[in-house]
Parts: C-alpha cells; sequence; structure tokens
C-alpha cells in the first residue's frame, strides 16, 4: 500500500489553510493517483479527493490512506458522472465545510504538484480571480493536443472579448468557490471534461478576472503510467457543439459586456 508523505516546505506558501483547499476528481486513475496525492500533499493541506465511480480499487486504497492522514479526505460518488459532476461534489462539500477557494488540478500527474503553494499564494492576494495555469509543453506533448488547444483558446478568446484569458484547457487553477457553484448549479452542462472550458467563459461573463500563472505539463506514456480518457473524435465533437453553445451565449450577453468593457 502507497504511504502518503507529507514534507512541507516554505511556510509561506504552504501549510494548513482553512479557506483553499486541493480538489482532486479522479477517475480510474491508477498508481498516478498516489503519486499525485503524495505530491499535493507534500505542497499543501488539506487535500480532497473525488472518486468518481473508480472501478480500478483506487477509491478503496486512499480511504485506507485518508485514515491515518487528516490533511486528506476522501469523497467517493456510486458510478462515474464526469469530470465537471465530481468537481461539483466536491466543491458543495467544500463550501459546506467553510472553504472558499480551490485548486482544482488533474490525478494523472501532468500538473506541477509543487507549484500549488504558488498558485494558492496568488489567490490570496487576488481573491476575487481565478488563478488559470498556462502549460509550458515539453517534447512529450502530442502534437495535436497542442493544436486543438490553440483552436479551443482562441474560440474561448472570441467568446470572452478577449478578456485576457490565457488558456481554458489547462486543468490546475484555483476558483473561488460561490461563484464557481453558482453557475454550475444554474446550468446542466459542465459535467464533463467541458467542466474546464466552460467555467472559464462563464465566469469571464460574470466579470471575474483571471491570472494566469505559467507551469510545466507533463504527458507520460501508458508504460510510464499515463491514463488517458480523452477520445479524439467524440471529444471534438463535444468540443465544437460546447463552443457553438457558448458563442450563442455571447450573443445574448453582448450588450451587457461591450457595456462593462466601455463603461
Amino acid at each position: 500500500m502507497h504511504a502518503v508523505a507529507v514534507h512541507q516546505a516554505d511556510p509561506d506558501l504552504c501549510g494548513a489553510s482553512s479557506s483553499h483547499l486541493v480538489l482532486i476528481p479522479s477517475y480510474n486513475t491508477g498508481e498516478k493517483l498516489f503519486e499525485t496525492v503524495a505530491a499535493a500533499r507534500a505542497a499543501w493541506t488539506p487535500v480532497w479527493v473525488v472518486i468518481d465511480g473508480s472501478t480500478d480499487g483506487t477509491g478503496e486504497r486512499l480511504l485506507a490512506i485518508a485514515r491515518d492522514d487528516p490533511g486528506l479526505r476522501v469523497l467517493r460518488l456510486d458510478r462515474n458522472r464526469g469530470k465537471g459532476a465530481a468537481v461539483l461534489h466536491g466543491l458543495q462539500a467544500a463550501i459546506a465545510a467553510g472553504y472558499s477557494h480551490a485548486l482544482i488540478m488533474d490525478a494523472d500527474g501532468q500538473h506541477p504538484a509543487e507549484r500549488v503553494g504558488e498558485f494558492m499564494a496568488r489567490s490570496k492576494r487576488s481573491p476575487a480571480a481565478m488563478v488559470l495555469g498556462v502549460p509550458l509543453f515539453d517534447a512529450s506533448a502530442p502534437r495535436e493536443r497542442i493544436i486543438g488547444r490553440k483552436i479551443s483558446n482562441f474560440w474561448a478568446n472570441v467568446e470572452t472579448l478577449f478578456a485576457g484569458i490565457g488558456d481554458v484547457l489547462f486543468g490546475m487553477r484555483v476558483y473561488p468557490l460561490a461563484p464557481l457553484l453558482e453557475v454550475m448549479e444554474a446550468s446542466r452542462f459542465m459535467r464533463g471534461f467541458d467542466f474546464d472550458t466552460e467555467t472559464v467563459v462563464r465566469l469571464s461573463w460574470r466579470g471575474m478576472p483571471a491570472l494566469s500563472v505559467p507551469a510545466a505539463v507533463s504527458y507520460f506514456r501508458a508504460e510510464e503510467g499515463g491514463v488517458s480518457h480523452y477520445r479524439y473524435g467524440r471529444d471534438n465533437v463535444l468540443l465544437v457543439a460546447m463552443h457553438l453553445r457558448l458563442l450563442a451565449g455571447l450573443l445574448l450577453r453582448l450588450p451587457l459586456l461591450l457595456w462593462r468593457r466601455l463603461r
């Protein structure tokens, strides 16, 4: 069984927080989940994990670890409902527990957990903003993913009237929880992988500023334990449908957005 070792560093960048938590949704992520949780716990307290109906045994194993680690909490959904639904479940519980902000990161090890403290510090200095990671790619990044990201970022910037969104797909970001909950509960969308893009656009429509923080991203091959549930054909069709929906939403909101921009 994996142990989650905690080695706290700079007290200004890490340590127990009563306002900011790390939230990690996970679906059948395998061994990478334990590596990610260990790295997140080394950087921050508390860390919450939402097991999204996983069938690979990781939920049971992580619950056993959490029994010996008061800084780790595990929430479980009875079936796989999608990334956004798992995040929604976690943030509802976080608000009920009195937290105001959450750093959301993926469970697959792609995000630099050692940067959690820096992201949290940026959020604490600007609590009304969302802090968005902007990926710095290395040679492991699939070319088609980079091209697809550029296309999605372009349309998201159109949909927000070029409000300065650096990246809408990088899954490591800090949100103020109350407005995020309002946006998600007001829509039946944002329950799957569309969560990352659509929440940023809709929060921008509400006037929430975005702070960009460049951060490295790693892509792991299957033999390295890499896990991806992204399906290029199906999911790209869903992304196109999402952007068409957001463009329609932009047209409805255009007078108000232009008035805010010009006043």
